[in-house]
């Protein structure tokens, strides 16, 4: 019986004991969450500060989303992508066509430079012959002064000749009676009937082609350029051929001087065929309708027999468009005799039909007109008086003899 007892109060301590378990876990259930702990986690450390961005947020400025520091503030919160303009970027401006000075008369504008360094010859014979009696030294100096001036052996004596039989008859000279006959005289010996004018006009519905040949150091690149900007002056179009293609920066060279005026230059790789070329430049002027075609060749040395042969080719090659209307040999003013030898070299390659002559405003040997125009039978028809784009002129003889006697 005691067990019996004992046995049902064990039963009811257990069933008492499971339902306060039941109690005590639906009363947690209903608990509120409890408050949090005045010092914060910290699960992860700060992210790195972006670019352009300041230290970590103070206090007072909450903490921002990964997504609101790497986009703008002004944004607009929404799934498409933030669009970015591209940043406008200008063409570059195109080269300021420059507008030449007019040919007309321009040796007359440049005589003042051309009579400080020509006019010691015009002023040298006379002097000499303003001497009250002109015995044989005397001529025998005039002679010697033409002959520096590079006059030429032949014309020299000719000149001297005219000038004895002349003053014989002159008798009594007065200065003015000597600076006329003088003048008249040398423009006899340089030659007033030549035609001189650069053929820039073809018989054929094509272009002129002007081809301009002439050692190293003569200024024959330059010269072409210039030569260009005297065609565009007097109203023609013109196109450049860059046939100069052994000689580094010839090509761009060219080019400048032609974009200076809006000439279009045709040009290849440099080391290219010069036959090629020169043959492009005249197919590319045919087809834009151009008045003229300006074909810069190689500066090759005279000496060397295979690049005289390939000029000979260029100038066959060019020939198939249609005959070449003018052939300008461009010689150093200052190299005297050896230009008449460069002169005759190139005269049996390519039919020379002018000259120009460079840099004649830096020697007294004026005299060189006379000598290279009977070396060759063809006439100066451009002459180069210093280093700016518009001292090219049209060669006068009248302008040219009044400067060498000065005032």
């Amino acid at each position: 019986m005691e067990i019996l007892i004992l046995a049902v109060v064990i039963a009811l301590v257990a069933v008492g004991m499971i339902s306060g378990l039941v109690v005590s876990s639906r009363k947690k259930k209903q608990l509120p969450p409890s408050a949090p702990s005045s010092t914060p986690t910290i699960t992860a450390p700060p992210a790195e500060p972006q670019v352009g961005e300041d230290a970590a947020p103070t206090a007072e400025e909450p903490r921002r989303t990964i997504e609101e520091v790497t986009l703008p503030d002004t944004a607009a919160a929404t799934d498409s992508p933030v669009a970015v303009e591209d940043p406008v970027v200008e063409a570059p401006a195109a080269p300021e066509i420059e507008v030449p000075e007019p040919t007309a008369g321009r040796l007359i504008r440049l005589r003042a430079r051309l009579a400080r360094s020509q006019n010691s010859l015009g002023k040298g014979l006379l002097t000499l012959l303003s001497r009250e009696h002109l015995d044989e030294d005397t001529w025998e100096e005039i002679e010697e002064t033409l002959l520096i001036a590079d006059v030429g052996v032949v014309p020299t004596q000719e000149l001297v000749d005219r000038l004895r039989a002349r003053v014989k008859v002159l008798g009594t000279r007065t200065p003015a009676d000597l600076r006329a006959l003088l003048k008249e005289e040398l423009l006899t010996l340089v030659g007033t009937d030549f035609d001189r004018a650069v053929k820039t006009e073809s018989g054929v519905d094509t272009p002129a082609v002007v081809m301009v040949v002439g050692v190293n150091g003569t200024g024959k690149t330059t010269t072409t350029g210039k030569l260009a900007r005297v065609l565009v002056a007097d109203g023609r179009s013109v196109v450049l051929g860059a046939a100069d293609t052994f000689r580094a920066a010839a090509a761009d060279q060219l080019q400048t001087w032609g974009d200076r005026v809006g000439a279009r230059t045709v040009r290849g790789p440099e080391g290219g065929d010069p036959a090629s070329i020169a043959f492009d430049a005249v197919k590319e002027g045919i087809a834009e309708g151009a008045d003229v075609v300006l074909i810069d060749t190689a500066g090759r040395l005279h000496t060397k027999t295979g690049l005289m042969d390939e000029l000979g080719k260029v100038k066959r090659v060019v020939e198939k468009h249609g005959p070449l209307d003018e052939i300008l040999l461009v010689l150093d003013a200052t190299t005297g005799q050896n230009g008449l030898t460069q002169a005759r070299v190139f005269a049996e390659v390519v039919d020379i039909t002018g000259i120009v002559l460079t840099k004649l405003d830096g020697t007294a040997k004026g005299g060189i007109v006379v000598a290279v125009q009977r070396a060759l039978g063809v006439p100066v028809k451009l002459v180069g008086l210093g280093e700016g784009p518009d001292d090219l002129a049209p060669f006068e003889p009248e302008a040219f003899v009044d400067a060498l006697i000065g005032d």
